[in-house]
């Protein structure tokens, strides 16, 4: 058995010290050499930030300069990556992973493994659960197949797995069974898996249970041998994938996202009751619209908008968003906060909404509805006549919506065309907002956020829930007035809390990693574009780019690679602005109905401000880390599954159009083929390597291309190309092309060998004409 490792354990060497072997002098309060470095973070991934680094090693003044020039040098060779605030080595696992508990050792210990892990980076690492309680003196009882969140710690038994962990949550239990679908045939019923690396396995006459053919089913493996398929046994019938909304119900139960509220969360759901008037301000004499998506069931904003009289702010407006008061009703440790947290978010399909809350909460008592009074927490801002926000209060408040308006009917109005609805609040309502939207665009203009021009589809079903169009929605000025008023909300609430000095969950986006930049930089280079070198880049920085690629050919593609070079945006108790934005202090506060994190900001706002009940408590406080990381891992999972289920739609939309040709562009290459997106559809599928021809292709992934040898044609990221559907499998989401267009001449510089002087494999199995191993 080996020991639980302490989470605060302190370096191999904090003292002077030469090693016998010959090794690097360690001195206390001195930049360690880069392996003890390297080495260091290694073994402690709970312990990895600079700052921490940096009191593990006594370090201070210059040498914390100097230690974060070499952090930032590692990071640039690739031999450190970014996450959050920590660093760790590439392919270790983060502070804070998702793990499947697969199996037990010798001991009988359970044993778990990485839920997601990039197939390129070989095996995934084994986990050592520990049974220990956390910090609130609990002990999650985990066991064998269940999902767990955990924390990562190194394991310094170096006769066992890399690391240990500590079980923060149980996500789900009996993650050991498999989904797939029951083909039954002549002599024998089969399961079809639903992942594109799934097995099929044999299931056996006596296992079926009411499983009939078509049916999505969990199934057991009962036996596995060498030869021949697994056997499997049915546990349960998720229902017909004949069915309306099968295509969604598989991604739910793939990626183990909770769809069931228990009886106790429905129960208090139902027990609750209208708010009550206790330390809240009438306010139902402010007309407060909502503006919302035409399909939209439940609103959580409300906005006003008014010219400020005040002498001392000539032209300037007084903005006011008014949020659901979720807080009123969702209380700390009560069965609907456990769940909320345990969803984390409201998951969207084309076919349905997994909400947070049950929907007496989110589509009624919390539902800004027209004409009804509601409960909410306001903000009140004041901008000047050039955008600068001249300060800000909150109000716990009770209001009455009216008029709840689509984003089509308000803009319409606005371009001259009222209904009988829109005509009477023209002048006092509608054009008051967008007078103040102007005036916040020029402050946003301004202050120059990152701009994407990166356009989403959207999916209309039929009746049967199969695809029956694909288009891309008019980006309005409607969506831009309430985006940006909804940001100023968001930046007021974090202000307002960082000044009250009260904890809570940020919003934040690192800076692009230095080696992110350099491969960009690199990429921008081979068509014509540069992208200044060293200093600390900003989000105009990269506006200027696709300034400059505006209107050309290369103008999506670089718009793929900027995004692509972007760190991932997640929630944390620590502030390190929001890089996409260009804001230093940023919270989600806006959407509480959908959105864990925004209830959490609103407790802090209703403890601090003392606006009653419902607030924050000090046991919330205390696991703010553990929350953050819960809820960016759910928001993750949240759209994985949305992207899995869009996959299969399209798949399944187009699997009787197999043979037929389509317009396509390159999306993605990697060292096994090239990734192509139907812009038509938005639906992505793959040409393998061996299917491009005869020639030796070779990967440049700084170029992000692929180049015949001997030809010197290739295919680059973005490159417009004609592809024949070749194949489709639906409940995968997979689909596989062949190209047809023939590879353009490409830059000397993507004609590059590997480090090694030999070729790659993949590459060697293209002139064969064989497909490279299955999943790289």
């Amino acid at each position: 058995m080996t020991r639980e490792p302490r989470e605060r354990s302190a370096p191999r060497s904090h003292k002077a010290n030469a090693p016998s072997s010959g090794g690097p002098v360690i001195i206390h309060g001195a930049v360690p050499p880069r392996e003890i470095l390297l080495e260091f973070i290694a073994d402690n991934p709970d312990r990895a930030s600079k700052r921490e680094i940096a009191k593990a090693f006594g370090l201070k003044g210059e040498a914390r300069v100097e230690l974060k020039d070499l952090l930032r040098a590692l990071e640039d060779e690739g031999l450190l990556k970014k996450s959050r605030k920590s660093l760790s080595r590439p392919g270790a696992l983060p502070p804070v992973t998702v793990l499947d508990i697969t199996t037990r050792d010798k001991d009988g210990e359970l044993i778990g493994r990485p839920a997601e892990w990039p197939e390129d980076q070989g095996a995934a690492p084994a986990v050592l659960i520990r049974q220990t309680a956390d910090r609130r003196g609990k002990t999650p009882a985990a066991g064998l197949n269940d999902r767990v969140l955990a924390k990562i710690f190194s394991n310094k038994d170096r006769s066992g797995p890399a690391y240990t962990a500590r079980v923060i949550k149980i996500i789900d239990r009996r993650r050991g069974a498999s989904l797939g679908v029951i083909r039954m045939m002549e002599d024998e019923t089969r399961l079809m898996p639903i992942d594109r690396r799934g097995e099929e396995m044999l299931i056996e006459r006596d296992g079926m249970g009411d499983a009939k053919d078509g049916d999505l089913v969990e199934v057991e493996v009962a036996r596995s041998g060498r030869f021949g398929l697994p056997r499997a046994r049915v546990l349960s019938v998720v229902g017909s994938v004949g069915s309306e909304k099968a295509i969604s119900m598989i991604a739910i139960y793939a990626h183990g996202i909770p769809h069931v509220f228990p009886q106790a969360v429905i129960d208090e759901a139902e027990a609750a009751g209208p708010a009550t008037m206790a330390k809240r301000e009438d306010w139902r004499y402010v007309p407060l619209i909502t503006i919302d998506p035409a399909d939209a069931k439940d609103h959580d904003d409300a906005v006003h908008a008014e010219a400020d009289t005040s002498p001392d702010n000539p032209g300037g407006v007084i903005v006011t968003v008014a949020i659901a008061d979720v807080s009123w009703y969702v209380r700390t440790g009560s069965a609907l906060d456990r769940e909320a947290l345990k969803r984390g978010n409201s998951v969207y399909f084309p076919d349905r909404v997994v909400p947070m809350l049950p929907e007496r909460i989110s589509n009624n008592l919390c539902s800004l509805r027209e004409g009804e009074d509601r409960p909410a927490i306001a903000v009140r801002m004041v901008f000047s006549k050039e955008g600068r926000k001249a300060g800000h209060t909150f109000h716990r408040i009770m209001m009455k919506s009216a008029a709840k308006l689509s984003y089509q009917q308000a803009q319409a109005a606005i371009d001259g065309k009222p209904d009988d609805k829109t005509g009477p609040l023209l002048e006092p309502i509608l054009k008051p907002l967008w007078h103040a939207y102007a005036t916040l665009k020029r402050g946003r203009d301004r202050r120059q956020p990152l701009e994407l021009d990166m356009p989403e589809r959207k999916i209309i079903l039929k009746a049967d829930g199969t695809v029956d169009r694909v288009f891309i929605p008019e980006r309005l000025d409607a969506h831009k007035l309430i985006e940006e008023m909804m940001i100023q909300a968001n930046v007021a609430a974090a202000e307002t809390l960082e000044k009250k000095r009260q904890p809570l969950v940020y919003r934040v986006h690192d800076a692009p990693a230095l080696s992110k930049q350099e491969t960009l930089r690199e990429f921008l280079a081979t068509i014509g574009l540069s992208m200044a070198k060293g200093g600390q880049l900003r989000a105009n920085s990269f506006n200027g780019i696709l300034a400059r690629a505006l209107d050309t050919p290369h103008q999506t593609m670089v718009n793929e690679m900027v995004l692509r070079s972007q760190s991932q945006a997640i929630y944390s108790p620590e502030n390190i602005g929001h890089f996409g934005l260009n804001l230093m202090k940023y919270a989600h506060f806006t959407s509480p109905i959908r959105r864990y994190a925004d209830l959490i900001v609103h407790r802090a706002l209703v403890g601090s401000l003392g606006l009653g009940e419902g607030g924050i408590t000090p046991e919330e406080e205390a696991i703010l880390d553990d929350i953050a990381a819960e809820i960016s891992t759910f928001e993750r999972r949240a759209m994985a599954a949305e992207r899995d289920t869009v996959n299969r739609l399209i798949a399944h939309h187009l699997s009787e159009r197999i043979g037929e040709e389509f317009e396509g562009r390159v999306s993605g290459v990697t060292k096994a083929g090239l990734f192509i997106t139907l812009p038509e559809y938005g639906a992505d599928g793959f040409v393998p390597i061996s299917t491009l021809g005869t020639d030796y292709f070779i990967y440049d992934e700084a170029h992000q291309a692929l180049t015949g040898e001997k030809s010197g044609l290739g295919y680059q990221l973005g490159d417009a190309v004609e592809v024949r559907l070749a194949e489709a499998i639906p409940l995968a989401g997979a689909l596989r092309f062949e190209m047809l267009s023939e590879g353009r001449k490409m830059p000397t510089a993507t004609r590059s060998f590997h480090k090694s002087g030999r070729r790659d494999r993949h590459q060697r199995r293209a002139k064969a004409g064989t497909r490279p191993p299955r999943g790289r």
